[in-house]
């Protein structure tokens, strides 16, 4: 019961707002929800009932949600519970609680592959091709399930019969964009969905970055394969170097300003080919000592390096 009780005493912080970083910590800080959501509503004006009174309220309206959640196939992941995924934890911005939908798995081996929504033709071919050989070799192909390059490597790697996980900058339950509803279902099926917003919640400007530094934090790297000046692949690259993680650009990322002055920076990686893609990945695993798996023996074929 104890435990229900800080789940839902989660939820009601979370609906009431403030920050979620700040929730994360100060429950942290606590040591427990409940403390918190207690210590703020008596800080609050209650005109109409006592403290006592509110926070059962809050807790049942949360204990409701969380049920009809479940009832809907989503998973509630809250940071304290074992399941919820340990590499957000390393990162400033942790969201405090994560919905999914699919099947978990130890994604310590994650790539993210993101780019330009509106990408040319060429980018979604080697975003495809990336994804294509990160999942031959049993590496979780992480994306943000946008049109054009994120939807090209989610595709691929289900097609490859690989693992995908798409981090989502909606409410689990929406569909956004309208055009992949097909793919999202299809990824909830063979893969996961993750979100770190409360179900129902709609796209914001603001939500878009927030979904980048979550997918950064859940990959061991991040790949950007095609992206303008004001993509959100360039956030992601950001974050993921505040975040520790490397950063992979393709050469053709270089005709853009700001991948030109990211690229002398410490764990950025620019790459013509695909042998040099996986070495870069292939060091990344073994520098967080993950399980090296068993790596196909391959050779590019004649052709395009890609």
């Amino acid at each position: 019961m104890q435990q229900d009780d800080e789940r839902a005493a989660l939820i009601a912080l979370l609906r009431m707002g403030s920050g979620w970083a700040k929730i994360a910590d100060s429950v942290a800080d606590s040591g427990g929800a409940l403390t918190v959501l207690e210590d703020r509503l008596a800080h609050e004006e209650t005109l109409f009932s006592p403290v006592s009174d509110r926070v059962s309220q809050l807790l049942d309206e949360s204990r409701r949600l969380l049920d009809d959640w479940s009832a809907q196939g989503m998973d509630v992941l809250v940071f304290w519970e074992d399941g919820y995924p340990p590499q957000l934890r390393e990162i400033h911005e942790m969201p405090p609680v994560v919905f999914t939908r699919g099947e978990h798995a130890d994604d310590r081996r994650a790539i993210a592959v993101v780019g330009s929504r509106s990408a040319s033709p060429r980018g979604q071919e080697i975003a495809g091709n990336i994804a294509e050989r990160l999942a031959s070799e049993k590496v979780t192909v992480v994306s943000g399930l946008a049109v054009g390059i994120d939807a090209a490597a989610h595709a691929t790697a289900l097609r490859a019969g690989g693992r995908t996980v798409a981090v989502v900058g909606t409410g689990i339950d929406r569909y956004y964009p309208k055009d992949n509803r097909a793919l999202q279902d299809e990824i909830a099926e063979r893969g996961m969905l993750l979100s770190q917003f409360l179900p129902g919640s709609a796209p914001t400007r603001r939500s878009f970055p927030m979904r980048n530094a979550v997918m950064s934090g859940y990959a061991a790297a991040t790949i950007v394969v095609e992206a303008g000046e004001h993509s959100g692949a360039r956030i992601q690259a950001r974050y993921a170097l505040k975040h520790g993680r490397q950063v992979i650009f393709t050469k053709e990322l270089l005709a853009n300003e700001w991948a030109r002055d990211f690229q002398s920076r410490p764990g950025v990686h620019v790459v013509a080919s695909m042998d040099e893609l996986m070495e870069v990945v292939h060091e990344v695993f073994a520098a967080n000592e993950s399980p090296p798996g068993q790596f196909a023996d391959w050779m590019e074929p004649e052709g395009p390096v890609w």
